[in-house]
């Protein structure tokens, strides 16, 4: 994928993407995209993200500890819970609806039926492969800071990926690396004040694989936003 050269071709061409080419990322560009990013909005200057990145050997042990970890959760293990809800417990609709979509056009494009839940799974667990990325970033935040922190942090996140489609690099951002806190925490040395936000794979899109086409329905701009006085 050719790099983007405005911030509107950007948001145009991130995806998320599901399945990654070999080629490995330098540590020179990550490190430039870091340093950019950090110029990102935060109230009170206060800079709350703390990133990770893990990439080569040390990315291929994680991937292995992971394929043990899934098969210790398969064989009944429920020790280790998330910190935090990825979604609302009720999630109401409109926001239902949009969720429900993207699943039923993500596993559309891989033929997986709705009622195939084992394939569904084996599916759900390349997340903890990152795609096949070659190259791992996780975000935690110190637990005493609040929403407006967290806010923050997800425009810091926006950036990085803004500034990888400038450097023709592709990622996905995966919350799902949250539902193992621990395995996670402790890999990476992430201390007890902090928690674990979320992960995110970063490499070469595969141009081949079916979902890596898959651009999400949004919806139009007059269905969440209201104009007063704006001609």
């Amino acid at each position: 994928m050719t790099a983007a050269s405005t911030v509107t071709e950007a948001l145009e061409t991130r995806l998320s993407i599901r399945d990654y080419l070999p080629t490995p990322v330098p540590g020179e560009v990550i490190r430039r995209v870091l340093a950019t990013a950090s110029r990102s909005p935060s109230g009170g200057n206060v800079q709350p993200w703390h990133i990770d990145v893990v990439a080569g050997a040390k990315l291929d042990e994680l991937k292995a500890i992971m394929q043990r970890r899934l098969a210790e959760v398969a064989a009944g293990d429920r020790s280790e819970v998330p910190e935090y809800n990825i979604y609302p417990k009720e999630l109401v609709a409109p926001y239902r609806d949009y969720r429900f979509q993207i699943g039923e056009d993500m596993y559309a494009r891989l033929g997986i039926p709705r009622d195939d839940k084992a394939a569904r799974m084996k599916w759900f667990a390349r997340n903890y492969q990152s795609f096949g990325a070659p190259m791992a970033l996780f975000c935690s935040i110190d637990r005493r800071m609040g929403p407006p922190q967290w806010s923050d942090m997800g425009m810091f996140l926006q950036s990085v990926m803004l500034l990888l489609r400038e450097e023709g690099l592709d990622s996905c951002a995966q919350e799902c690396w949250s539902l193992y806190p621990k395995t996670i925490g402790d890999f990476i040395g992430i201390p007890s004040e902090r928690m674990l936000f979320t992960g995110m794979a970063i490499g070469h899109r595969n141009p081949e694989h079916p979902l890596n086409a898959l651009r999400s329905q949004r919806a139009d701009v007059d269905t969440f936003a209201r104009f007063h006085g704006v001609d």
